[in-house]
């Protein structure tokens, strides 16, 4: 039992000092020394995230061309139908009676087109016999020409009666899934009246906006901006659950445009949806991942923020820290920051104890390797007493 309560007082011990040692406090080895790290350059992998809007490839109003009360609906919400399928009928007695009148008329003409053509016919015939003069057979002539030009008159007519008999039969445009059904059998409906959606979603276009910094970045670049759509990386989309999709997709435009009032830029990418799991008018975020294999990468521990500005400890001349502003990329792991400016390989900067540094303090810098054994080397030398002591102090 005793050995069992040393063990756990010296692990507390190494767990108290250590705790001090990182970011804000550091052991009291009463010799001044600091652990200090050399800048390398390491592989960044992190990731941009943007918001997005996902769409069907084509979303398309379905409106009748003329006016009636809706006499069948033929499809249901979320169905998938084929380009040229009848949707909605509107009621159309009026128009099918238009078109057999026109049929009528059509047929009486062809028929007065007949005859003009038999008289035609005789009179030619009697002409090459001279039995009649060419003004009788011009008269003949004259007349089947009328009739033909009545027949095409009474055709036309019948082929406008059929076209709006055509427009009671609300076809689908394009294949897609049907969206949601506002009115219902026996609705009265005009050309403003939509009657559904029709969206095709066997792949899906997801718009987000990048900032004109960022697209001046991408645009520099050889090529141009049609250079940056064909490197741009493959893109993950994060959808509102928090889960990931799992096909990939790849941007397909980017808008020449500045957003005036966000000062953003906006891209069109394609995802594949084969599971038809996106659907149209939902909402995501486009993930961007980035590799940086010339990344320079410190702990954000080793970091102090003063007014919005980060600042760390640089090992300057006569082993004398020097406090130096950095600047880091804003979008971070938690962990760690990306240093953009301030840093350069081979510099060398205090890993622990930082609260306890000013501005040109000279100090002993020692490796992190050897500053964890003077952890845990002070630790084993603590008695119980001791330990309480520093926790109460803390």
């Amino acid at each position: 039992m005793k050995t069992k309560n040393i063990l756990m007082i010296a692990t507390m011990g190494v767990t108290l000092l250590a705790s001090c040692g990182k970011g804000g406090g550091m052991p009291n080895f009463g010799d001044n020394e600091y652990p200090v790290e050399e800048v390398q350059l390491s592989t960044n992998q992190m990731q941009s995230t943007y918001p997005a809007v996902i769409n069907g490839i084509q979303d398309v109003e379905i409106r009748p061309k003329t006016s009636g009360f809706l006499t069948q609906i033929n499809v249901s919400e979320g169905q998938t139908v084929q380009a040229g399928q009848v949707m909605f009928v509107i009621d159309n007695e009026t128009y099918q009676a238009q078109v057999r009148q026109a049929q009528a008329t059509v047929n009486t003409a062809q028929s007065q087109v007949n005859t003009a053509k038999l008289t035609y016919d005789n009179s030619k015939q009697l002409f090459d016999n001279h039995v009649i003069g060419e003004y009788e057979l011009q008269t003949a002539q004259n007349s089947l020409s009328s009739a033909q030009a009545q027949l095409a008159q009474a055709q036309a007519v019948l082929a406008s009666a059929k076209e709006q008999l055509s427009f009671c039969y609300v076809k689908s445009p394009a294949t897609g899934v049907v969206g949601t059904l506002p009115l219902k059998k026996g609705a009265l409906v005009s050309a403003s009246s939509v009657l559904t959606h029709v969206s095709d979603i066997s792949q899906m276009e997801v718009y987000f906006s990048m900032t004109e910094k960022d697209m001046l970045a991408m645009s520099k670049g050889e090529g141009g901006l049609n250079g940056a759509v064909e490197q741009f990386p493959g893109l993950k989309l994060q959808l509102a659950d928090g889960s990931i999709y799992e096909h990939e997709g790849f941007v397909k435009a980017i808008s020449g445009v500045i957003d005036n009032t966000t000062g953003s830029v906006q891209l069109k990418a394609v995802f594949p949806n084969p599971d038809r799991l996106l659907k149209s008018g939902g909402s995501g975020t486009i993930v961007i991942p980035r590799t940086n294999s010339n990344a320079i990468i410190i702990p954000q521990s080793v970091v102090s923020e003063v007014q919005n500005k980060k600042f760390v400890y640089l090992l300057g001349e006569g082993n004398k820290v020097v406090y130096t502003e950095i600047t880091v990329d804003p979008k971070n792991d938690g962990n760690n920051y990306v240093v953009t400016s301030g840093l350069k390989v081979g510099d060398k900067y205090v890993t622990n104890g930082i609260t306890k540094l000013q501005d040109q303090m000279e100090i002993k810098p020692i490796t992190p390797q050897r500053y964890e054994e003077k952890i845990r080397e002070q630790a084993k030398e603590m008695s119980a007493g001791d330990i309480v002591s520093s926790m109460k102090k803390n």
